[in-house]
């Protein structure tokens, strides 16, 4: 009776162990084919208290901790291999005298590229030394909010505001570069004027051209020196008419080739008829206030001598407002005769305030 019970349970055990090692076995057989087609979620041993709950699978790394698995995969150094490093070293040699020991090694020999690249960044940074003077920034900088809180003549009755509006964009064109040869010397007032009687007759290369010069003297006065400019707009609308096709040059070589324009017309011109910036525009106003600040490195007696010297140091993008900013600013602050130097936000820091003020005194 004994020996029969305990044979049954030891065939109980059997199949049981039996049936137990096929589940693990079919149960791996599941897990390999699902690795390989599908990637299964891996969480760290750490979140298991956050898991616990959920009813979801989960398979964790009990070999390696976050930190480590984080780790090992960083991406792999750039570094050469071991043996190459070795290589290196082996390039270098130890020379012992006394005590020190001094460390032998081949010349990385030099990248013309960079040494080339590394010229033109230095070319570029400029220090203090290449400004004429060094609160030059700080001028500009009180200029802006000076022509802000007052307006000049400039703003409303300059020459890129005396274009016809209707008219296409060539005729336009030619009205700017007209007031620009009107506005030399003369008051922007005056050259508005001007250029308004001039648009009634319906002012382009064709119409100044056909014009009697006595007819276009009347409508110029007065202009400063309207008979001489009243000849170079004939002479320069025959050109325009012969070999632009009524336009203007597109380009500042061709415009100082026109009669009656010069170097300050010419950049003013460029800027405002066809939107390129290629040199700063000088007037007398500009000329007055680069010479008062000391904005140049030499004094100056003529405007062009003045564009010259500012060109070499001021930065390119500020060229584009600096005729306009300056001009408003003379018109308005920094007068020809006696300046508002009390009124002007630069006295403390302007070279020519002191004496200004002094004769006010």
């Amino acid at each position: 009776m004994v020996q029969r019970q305990c044979r049954a349970m030891t065939s109980q055990s059997v199949s049981g162990k039996t049936t137990l090692s096929s589940r693990l076995a079919k149960q791996i057989k599941v897990t390999k084919t699902k690795a390989t087609t599908a990637k299964q979620e891996l969480w760290d041993i750490e979140d298991l208290h956050s898991v616990a709950a959920t009813t979801a699978p989960r398979y964790f790394s009990p070999v390696q901790t976050r930190k480590q698995r984080q780790v090992n995969t960083l991406p792999k150094s750039n570094l050469p291999a071991k043996k190459a490093r070795q290589d290196e070293v082996s390039k270098t040699s130890k020379i012992k005298i006394g005590t020190a020991t001094i460390i032998k090694c081949e010349l990385v020999p030099p990248n013309e590229t960079m040494l080339e690249l590394k010229v033109e960044e230095a070319a570029a940074v400029k220090t203090e030394q290449d400004f004429p003077n060094a609160n030059w920034l700080q001028h500009l900088e009180n200029i802006r909010l000076m022509r802000c809180e007052k307006p000049a003549p400039v703003d409303t009755l300059g020459c890129h505001q005396c274009a016809d509006q209707n008219a296409n964009e060539k005729t336009q064109r030619f009205h700017k570069l007209v007031a620009l040869m009107l506005s030399s010397q003369t008051k922007d007032e005056t050259t508005f004027e001007a250029m308004k009687r001039l648009k009634a007759q319906t002012l382009t290369p064709a119409s100044i051209q056909g014009m009697p010069a006595v007819e276009l003297e009347r409508l110029l006065h007065p202009v400063s020196f309207y008979k001489n400019k009243a000849k170079y707009l004939k002479q320069t609308s025959q050109i325009l008419v012969d070999k632009y096709n009524e336009d203007i040059p597109d380009n500042i070589q061709e415009l100082l080739k026109l009669p009656g324009v010069g170097p300050k017309m010419a950049h003013i011109c460029m800027a405002t008829a066809w939107n390129k910036i290629t040199g700063i525009g000088v007037d007398t106003h500009v000329h007055r206030i680069a010479n008062r600040l000391a904005w140049l490195k030499k004094s100056t007696k003529e405007p062009e001598q003045t564009r010259v010297q500012l060109e070499s140091w001021l930065p390119r993008p500020l060229w584009s407002e600096v005729n306009h900013l300056l001009v408003g600013f003379g018109q308005t602050i920094c007068t020809p005769v006696r300046p508002n130097c009390s009124e002007c936000l630069n006295r403390h820091i302007c070279p020519a305030s002191a004496s200004v003020l002094a004769k006010k005194k």
